[in-house]
C-alpha cells in the first residue's frame, strides 16, 4: 500500500485545504488520474495520482486543510484488471474473490512520471461494487478511519462510472444537495447550466449547506477565512505596512477610446476576442511603462537596491468566488494589441472558473484592477507585494464635459465618455515626478489613441 502526500504545487505553499474527492474507496485508479481538488493560498489545484492501485481510504475528509507532506490517501497495488461493468462480474471489494484473476504483471513494470497539479484526466473511473457504498472512509485527528455517511436516495444508483464536471460545477451541486450522479446532461461534463436545471426542476431532498462554514454566537456570526482570501488578506497587510504608499488621481475624457473600442469590435481580425476599454488601459499602461520603467520595477529590501524590470508582466486582479486574485501576462509589453485582447481573455475565463495557477500568479510587475465594473468611481489600491505600480480605473459614463476651445477659441459642454484614474506607487522606488508623468501617459493615451504611435 502507498500513501500519497500532500504535495507544494506552489513556490512554497505550507498547507492547503482538500476541497473535493473524485474518487471514493473502492475506486481502481491509474497514474496521472486526477483524485481530488485542494484549493491552496492561491488556488484551486486539480492533483493527479502517482500511483496505480485500489483505493483503501481516503485520509483527510472535504473541508479539512492540512499542512504539506500529510497524508491524504492510500492506495493499494498494482491491481489486476478493471472489472467489467457486467453486474454478474462484479466483486465485493471487502469478501474474498476466489475467481478473481492474478494481478496484471505489467501493472507495475513501467509508471508514467507526473507533474504535481497536472496530468491526463480520465473519462471515468470504474469501481467495485462493495457494500456501504454510500459512506467515504476519512482519518480521525487521533489518526483512526472514521465513516462519513452521504446522504440516502430513495432508489439505488449504480456507481460504476464518476460524472465529470468542473470544480465550481461540483460545488455549486454540493451546496444544494445534488448528486452529480443524477443530472441528466447531453455530454460527458456536467455543466453549471445542467446542475441548475436539474436544481430548478426538483424539490431538494437534503438541506443545501451554507457556501462558506459559519458559526453563529448571540447574533453574530463568524466566517472563517482560509485559502485564497486569507493569502490576500495577509499580502495586503505585508504590502501596506512594508511599502509607503502614494496616490494619484486624474479625470479624463475618454470618448476617443470608446470609439476606438467600437471600431476594433468591428474589425474582423478581432473577431472571438472580447475587446473592451480594459484592453486599451492594458496598451497604455505597458506603453506608458517604458517611458517610466521605475514603475515596473521592485525594492530588494536585503540589498537595498531596485531592480528594473527587463519586460511587463501584466497583472489582472479578478475578483472571485474564493477570493481576490492577480494572475498576469508575462511579456505583455511585447504582444500586439490582438496577441493582449486574447492573452486577457484566457486570464479571465481561467480566472472566473477558478482555475488559475500559482505559476501564474508568480512574477507579476504591474497590476490592473478595474473597480468601475462595480460602478464605482475610483479608490486607493494596495500594491501587490513586490510590485512598485498599481492603476486603479473606475467606472467609464457620460458626464457633462467642458469641451474646446474650437477655432474660433469658443468652448460649449457636452456628455462625454468620462473615467477616472488612480495610481499608486512605492515611494521608496518612484518618486512624484516619474509617478505623475506615468499616470498622465497613460491619460494622454485614453484621450487620443492615436498618441500611442509617438511612444
Amino acid at each position: 500500500m502507498s500513501e500519497f502526500r500532500l504535495p507544494d504545487v506552489g513556490e512554497g505553499l505550507t498547507e492547503a485545504e482538500v476541497l473535493t474527492w473524485h474518487v471514493a474507496v473502492g475506486d481502481v485508479v491509474e497514474v496521472n488520474q486526477t483524485i481530488v481538488d485542494i484549493e491552496t493560498a492561491k488556488s484551486v489545484v486539480e492533483l493527479p495520482s502517482p500511483f496505480a492501485g485500489e483505493v483503501t481510504a481516503l485520509l483527510v475528509p472535504e473541508g479539512t486543510t492540512v499542512p504539506v507532506g500529510t497524508p491524504i490517501i492510500a492506495i493499494g497495488g498494482p491491481t489486476g484488471p478493471v472489472v467489467p461493468d457486467d453486474a454478474s462480474s462484479l466483486v465485493e471489494a471487502d469478501e474474498p474473490a476466489d475467481d478473481e484473476g492474478p494481478a496484471d504483471p505489467s501493472a507495475g513494470e513501467k509508471r508514467e512520471p507526473v507533474l504535481v497539479g497536472y496530468g491526463v484526466r480520465t473519462a471515468s473511473t470504474r469501481r467495485r461494487r462493495r457494500k456501504g457504498d454510500a459512506s467515504v472512509q476519512a482519518a480521525e485527528p487521533s489518526g483512526g478511519v472514521t465513516t462519513l455517511e452521504r446522504p440516502t436516495e430513495s432508489e439505488p444508483r449504480p456507481r460504476d462510472v464518476r460524472a465529470l464536471a468542473k470544480p465550481p460545477v461540483r460545488k455549486l451541486a454540493k451546496d444544494h444537495g445534488v448528486d452529480l450522479l443524477d443530472v441528466p446532461c447531453d455530454g460527458p461534463v456536467v455543466t453549471r447550466a445542467d446542475v441548475e436545471a436539474f436544481i430548478a426542476g426538483r424539490r431538494p431532498t437534503v438541506a443545501a449547506p451554507a457556501a462558506a462554514p459559519v458559526r453563529s454566537v448571540e447574533g453574530d456570526t463568524r466566517i472563517p477565512v482560509k485559502g485564497v482570501r486569507k493569502a490576500t488578506a495577509q499580502a495586503m497587510v505585508s504590502s501596506a505596512f512594508s511599502a509607503p504608499h502614494v496616490t494619484e488621481w486624474v479625470t479624463l475624457d475618454v470618448s476617443a477610446t470608446m470609439e476606438l473600442v467600437e471600431r476594433l469590435k468591428a474589425d474582423r481580425r478581432f473577431a472571438g476576442v472580447k475587446v473592451s476599454p480594459t484592453l486599451v488601459v492594458a496598451k497604455a499602461v505597458c506603453l506608458a511603462l517604458s517611458r517610466t520603467p521605475e514603475l515596473n520595477a521592485s525594492w530588494d529590501e536585503a540589498a537595498q537596491e531596485i531592480v528594473l524590470k527587463g519586460s511587463v508582466n501584466l497583472g489582472v486582479a479578478a475578483a472571485t468566488d474564493r477570493g481576490l486574485v492577480v494572475p498576469n501576462i508575462p511579456g505583455a509589453d511585447r504582444m500586439s494589441l490582438l496577441e493582449l485582447g486574447e492573452a486577457l481573455a484566457d486570464l479571465t475565463a481561467t480566472a472566473r472558473a477558478g482555475r488559475t495557477q500559482p505559476a501564474q500568479m508568480s512574477g507579476g510587475t504591474f497590476t490592473i484592477t478595474n473597480v468601475g465594473v462595480f460602478g464605482v468611481d475610483a479608490g486607493t489600491p494596495i500594491l501587490n507585494p513586490g510590485e512598485t505600480g498599481i492603476l486603479c480605473v473606475g467606472q467609464i459614463d457620460r458626464r457633462p464635459w467642458v469641451v474646446g476651445p474650437d477655432a474660433g477659441g469658443a468652448e460649449r459642454i457636452e456628455p462625454r465618455w468620462v473615467t477616472t484614474l488612480a495610481v499608486s506607487f512605492d515611494h521608496r522606488v518612484v518618486d512624484g515626478q516619474q509617478g505623475s508623468r506615468f499616470l498622465a501617459d497613460v491619460a494622454s493615451i485614453l484621450r487620443d489613441p492615436a498618441l500611442a504611435l509617438t511612444f
